[in-house]
């Protein structure tokens, strides 16, 4: 099974292979998901102080935060060529 890493912004990566879903922060059960997982020690923060723009959920538990929008997020996803970021 070959490694599919997908740019979140700011040069960090997640695997493609891991992400169950890409949602916005806005509603209130995402906030509960976001606070559970940061009492729970699974909450990863890749905005570097931005806002939250993004909330990635992986099959591991872990949620993480990035402050590129979900579209873009889910875009790269559709995007890639064996691994590769498709050029712009």
């Amino acid at each position: 099974m070959q490694i599919r890493l997908i740019n979140i912004g700011f040069g960090n990566h997640v695997s493609a292979n891991r992400v169950i879903a890409i949602v916005s922060p806005e509603s209130a059960p995402i906030k509960r998901i976001i606070q559970e997982a940061r009492e729970n020690g699974v909450l990863i923060d890749a905005t570097y102080g931005r806002r939250t723009r993004a909330v990635i959920v992986a099959d591991s538990g872990h949620v993480v935060l990035s402050a590129t929008q979900p579209e873009t997020v889910a875009n790269r996803f559709t995007n890639t060529k064996d691994g590769e970021e498709a050029e712009d």
